[in-house]
């Protein structure tokens, strides 16, 4: 199948290189002329384990190119992806520009029935309304689909390759045949593709990111209760996630969700419910649970140093919003970066991917070490921010050798905590 991709973000380049591999022919397109040249060459711009490799493999058996010209890119395909950026406006709705400026331009370039496929996270009813712009020029018939990613950073190709569900909608039957055509190798493990209308689709998406950062958030506010009271959370977690109706994944506490998932589509979804004279008063309080526990450990840090932060040096570990990827939107890292450097603290960080997309934003104010060990070199604490596994087994011995106390703030629970103690560390986590 001929399959053009339109937009190389993070969904379009995944799902593109992901169709390929599966043996489809597939164009990605994009208008930065640079992005678009240097992965022609194989340069991917995103750290997602596999995927460099598969666009290489992709490229060199040719079912797989790049281009930033949309008629050439569309050409004779019979499927297009929109696979384009909706960012949260000032006041969190979702921004439709990119979306329907690519959708009224297609119009006129369609040349033989061709199924359009919304693959970027869009609000309730935007399939009509790219219909609506298609439909301004083209002289062909064509389809509309939602057909909503669920990929997680990290865990992308993986998702894409072996998927938990398929969502479909869509009222065109030969688009519906189409699609199934598309994914039915994909799921020969028997889980579900779900057929349902454009805007149902549309809310699933929307649905699931934001009960999962409900949850994620309610088990925060229970290890900042456990907290005052004396419990300690790993076991209510365990407790909690052997209750089959609730499960165990996303029970994890620590400095609260980030990404570029979850904030902005709990933002997108709370406006849209106000819109229809509905307030989601769940998500207004999810948000501001959120934004109060990214910067967790500040309080934790400023009362260990007397309130007196200037002149000190910490080291952070991670500055991703997650591990296994490089990716630093809404990281509760930055924000608790922020702080301390407003408190005249200064800081030694270490990521293993996403330590130039902070450089790019932070410059000069941070030293940004080459390895985890000399972030630690002279600090008077360690921090943690982000779960990556190289972080979960520390060289104890070298780490009281190098700071200038034996002292850690955990802000993933990452260490073991009667470990910690027991090598004699001061250790600070959430909930226990």
């Amino acid at each position: 199948m001929k399959i053009a991709v339109i937009g190389t973000g993070y969904v379009g380049l995944v799902t593109g290189t992901c169709l390929a591999d599966a043996g489809h022919m597939v164009t990605c397109i994009d208008i930065d002329a640079n992005k678009v040249a240097q992965l022609s060459q194989g340069i991917c711009p995103i750290f997602e384990p596999d995927l460099d490799g598969m666009i290489v493999r992709n490229l060199q058996e040719k079912r797989l190119d790049f281009s930033t010209s949309l008629e050439v890119g569309i050409s004779e395909a019979s499927l297009i992806f929109l696979a384009l950026p909706t960012p949260s406006g000032a006041d969190g709705q979702a921004d439709l520009e990119a979306v329907l400026s690519v959708a009224k331009n297609l119009g006129p370039l369609l040349s033989q029935y061709t199924v359009i496929v919304d693959k970027s996270t869009v609000p309730v009813g935007t399939a009509e309304r790219v219909k609506a712009a298609i439909s301004e020029g083209a002289k062909v018939p064509f389809g509309v689909v939602s057909n909503p990613e669920f990929l997680r950073e990290g865990f992308a190709v993986a998702d894409f390759m072996k998927p938990d569900r398929i969502i479909i909608g869509s009222s065109d039957s030969q688009a519906i045949k189409c699609m199934e055509a598309l994914y039915k190798p994909f799921l020969s493990e028997g889980n579900p593709m779900l057929i349902m209308d454009e805007k149902s689709a549309e809310l699933t998406k929307y649905a699931a990111n934001a009960f999962l950062a409900t949850k994620i958030t309610f088990m925060n506010e229970i290890a900042n209760f456990c907290e005052r009271v004396g419990a300690n959370v790993d076991q209510v977690r365990l407790g909690l996630g052997a209750d089959e109706r609730i499960g165990n994944r996303f029970l994890f506490p620590g400095m609260g969700y980030g990404g570029s998932c979850f904030p902005k589509d709990v933002k997108a979804l709370r406006h849209q419910g106000e819109k229809e004279q509905l307030r989601f008063e769940i998500l207004q309080a999810v948000e501001r649970v959120n934004e109060k526990q990214r910067i967790i450990l500040l309080p934790k840090i400023q009362h260990f140093f007397n309130q007196q932060l200037s002149g000190k040096t910490l080291a952070i570990w991670g500055l991703s919003f997650k591990p296994d990827t490089d990716d630093i939107r809404e990281a509760p890292a930055i924000y608790l970066i922020e702080a301390l450097l407003d408190l005249g603290a200064a800081l030694r960080v270490y990521d293993p991917e996403a330590q130039e997309n902070v450089k790019a934003r932070f410059g000069n104010r941070l030293l940004y070490a080459k390895e985890p060990y000399d972030a630690v070199s002279g600090a008077d604490a360690l921090v943690i921010c982000t779960e990556w596994s190289i972080f979960r087994n520390p060289d104890y011995n070298r780490l009281r050798t190098l700071l200038h106390q034996p002292l850690i703030f955990d802000g993933r629970n990452l260490l073991d905590l009667e470990e910690a103690r027991d090598e004699g560390f001061t250790y600070f986590s959430i909930g226990r």
